[in-house]
This record gives C-alpha cells, structure tokens and sequence, in this order.
C-alpha cells in the first residue's frame, strides 16, 4: 500500500492542527524594580535574563511607564541587579556583574563599549571618545549617547568629563556623578 499525504481539511476543525514549532517570540516583556540607594531611588529593568535599563527616579532621559513594564519586587534576576547596585554604591563590589541588553543606535551602542572600557577610577572626556570612534567632531554626538545611556553606573557614563575636566551633563545630576567618582577614586573629596 502507497502511502498518502493528508489533504488539508476545507473548513476548521474544532481540534488544533500540529504544526512546527514556533520561533521564541522576537523580544521577552519587560520588567521593573524599584530599589532605595545611597544616592536616592532607582529604577532596574529587564528583558529576560538581562539588565536593559537602570535610572535615577527624576533623571534626564528617564522612561515612560508604558516602557518599564510590569513592576516585579520578587524578581530573582531583578533581586540580584538591586543587590550588586547596592553593593556597588557601599564600596564592596568593584563593579556590576550583569547580562545587559541596552537598545540603541549603531552610534550609540559603539559609545556605550567605549564607556565599559573605561577603568574604575579614570576618567576620560567627550572629544576622546569622539576620537577613539575615528570621528574626532563628533563630540557632541557622543555626549547625546552618553546622555542616552540606559544603564547608568553599569555602563560607567559618569566616568565621562568636558574637555576642561568640568564634571558635565550627567542624566542623573552633576552632584551624584561628583558621588560617584570619589567613590571610585577619581575624584578627591
């Protein structure tokens, strides 16, 4: 006996027809926390199992709700986040230990590994980082990507200086980025 393909049936059936097995959906919901500091309340989000956005309540460039997503306080992963920012801003923890998963521009996700390069304790400046992405009239460029930075602390924009060494255009507030570069070394007190 030859076997046959089944036909397709002409009208619906009331039970589901196997199919292949269906892709990941495209991007995982996102989700937030919120977290006390040393240096006032922040906002952690994720996709998934990555850190997509840390913000200072108030800050420049902070997100509407409708993009923060459900607010998850139990959240292991988002649990974990708040624990080494809060370690972080104690002084025991050197840096964070994350998955991150930031959405920009080309621009602007080539400005945020620059940012990550930049050591604990140093500093660098706009035009710098103009330079080091091969278009030295950029700067100011760079200075909208770093403002744009969705991870802040994480992705260390704060590190970033005015070509005078003037502390400069930080989303969160000039004085707790002075707080946090003399909490990394960079600046006396």
């Amino acid at each position: 006996m030859t076997p046959t393909t089944p036909s397709a049936p002409s009208t619906p059936s009331a039970e589901p027809t196997p199919s292949a097995p269906s892709a990941p959906s495209a991007t995982p919901a996102v989700r937030h926390l919120r977290t006390t500091t040393p240096l006032g309340e922040y906002v952690l989000a994720a996709r998934g199992e990555a850190l997509s956005g840390i913000w200072r309540i108030g800050q420049a460039h902070f997100p509407p709700p409708t993009q923060l997503g459900t607010e998850s306080p139990s959240d292991p992963f988002l649990c974990r986040a708040a624990d080494q920012l809060l370690e972080y801003l104690s002084g025991t923890r050197e840096e964070l230990d994350l998955p991150t998963a930031a959405e920009g521009t080309a621009f602007q996700q080539a400005v945020w590994s620059l940012l990550r390069q930049i050591p604990r304790g140093q500093t660098t400046t706009y035009g710098a980082i103009a330079r080091d992405l091969g278009r030295p009239r950029a700067a100011q460029a760079v200075g909208a990507a770093v403002g744009a930075n969705p991870l802040s602390i994480l992705v260390p924009c704060h590190r970033v200086l005015a070509a005078d060494g003037r502390l400069t255009g930080y989303a969160g507030g000039v004085e707790t980025k002075r707080t946090l570069l003399v909490l990394e070394g960079a600046l006396q007190k």
